[in-house]
């Protein structure tokens, strides 16, 4: 394999971040090459602007058909997912298997690319991930799964940037993207669709017992395990002289465990499918959800992929499926991270 070190190919979405990505790259001098991977029917669209895209910068467009790729290792995790009682991140593991797997391995393998770069707002510094400069749209989080490989070999040119600059510098050079919609989390569900009516429609409604957290004692009905996830309020529907929210949920017994919100709080949890971007143990900070603050917890080893995490104050609605993110203890850059198994409290 000869990789050319001066060619750069860009993941493009068809959106702003993305763009600006490749025209941020040409700019330095960079031989560009856009490429768009098709997820889905729907993923057409985003061909069509990034081509258009391509066509203002001059540069080449290719296009990687993933369909099959997506539908095993994507969509069926998070159908598998929520049907087994989980709230899955699919972005997490489309970023693993699909971004930095069937893409990257096409880029270097296929089209001998030095380079490989996306439009996410994180820094690469010393094969280290860095938060954005531009916190509000840090997404860090999302990329805990890199290995030292993948960041020797990847750039993130809006690292040090925010949104506001990224959409002026793309109405500056008459990018037909500059004002596009943020991207949706789920990109295969569409709006108006919603996850709940996704997997109503794909698996039927399977109705079963809201029980009391503490009692036990049958309080109402759901319409299935997958509509709801922990520390959700709305769509309990059920009397009781303080809000009710969901604990946790028993897949095999098809039953919600409701309850009160400070039955919510964990402060302990098992985490399988470590990634170790940087060597840690003891004492680091964590985020359990993407929007979630990190806060200061303490990491053991259990195994080779698994570890036992200790918050150093109780959290609400620590949930099974989830990504738990570690950064160093000045919560400037990523050490690695896991998928959420247990926590204290849940059964």
């Amino acid at each position: 394999m000869n990789c050319r070190k001066n060619k750069a190919v860009v993941a493009m979405s068809g959106g702003v971040d993305s763009s600006v990505s490749s025209l941020l790259l040409l700019e330095q001098g960079y031989e560009v090459v856009g490429l768009t991977g098709i997820m889905s029917d729907k993923s057409f669209k985003a061909v069509e602007e990034a081509k258009k895209v391509c066509k203002v910068l001059g540069i080449r467009h290719e296009t990687l058909d993933l369909r099959e790729s997506f539908k095993n290792l994507v969509i069926d995790y998070f159908e598998r997912g929520y049907m087994s009682g989980l709230t899955p991140n699919p972005c997490v593991f489309c970023n693993r298997t699909i971004k930095w797997g069937k893409m990257a391995d096409f880029v270097f393998n296929e089209l001998n690319a030095g380079l490989y770069a996306t439009g996410h707002y994180a820094r690469i510094i010393n094969n280290r991930i860095y938060r954005a400069k531009y916190l509000k749209k840090d997404q860090s989080y999302m990329l805990f799964n890199l290995t030292k490989e993948d960041m020797s070999r990847t750039v993130f040119p809006l690292g040090s940037m925010s949104k506001p600059d990224v959409r002026e510098i793309a109405e500056k050079n008459n990018l037909p993207v500059a004002q596009s919609k943020e991207s949706q989390d789920v990109c295969f569900i569409q709006p108006p669709e919603t996850t709940q009516s996704y997997l109503t429609k794909r698996f039927g409604e399977k109705p079963g017992e809201i029980v009391g957290y503490k009692t036990g004692k049958v309080l109402g009905e759901h319409r299935g395990v997958f509509n709801y996830t922990i520390g959700q309020r709305k769509g309990i529907r059920v009397s009781a002289p303080e809000p009710l929210y969901v604990i946790s949920m028993n897949h095999g017994e098809n039953k919600i465990m409701a309850g009160y919100r400070d039955e919510l709080l964990s402060s302990e949890f098992e985490v399988n499918n470590v990634n170790r971007q940087q060597d840690f143990t003891g004492r680091v900070m964590v985020k359990i959800r993407y929007n979630s603050p990190a806060q200061e917890g303490y990491i053991t080893p259990t195994g080779e992929k698994t570890a036992h995490v200790r918050l150093k104050e109780p959290k609400s609605a620590v949930t099974p499926g989830q990504a738990a993110v570690f950064y160093d203890l000045n919560n400037e850059y990523l050490l690695g991270g896991g998928i959420i198994e247990s926590a204290g409290g849940n059964f």
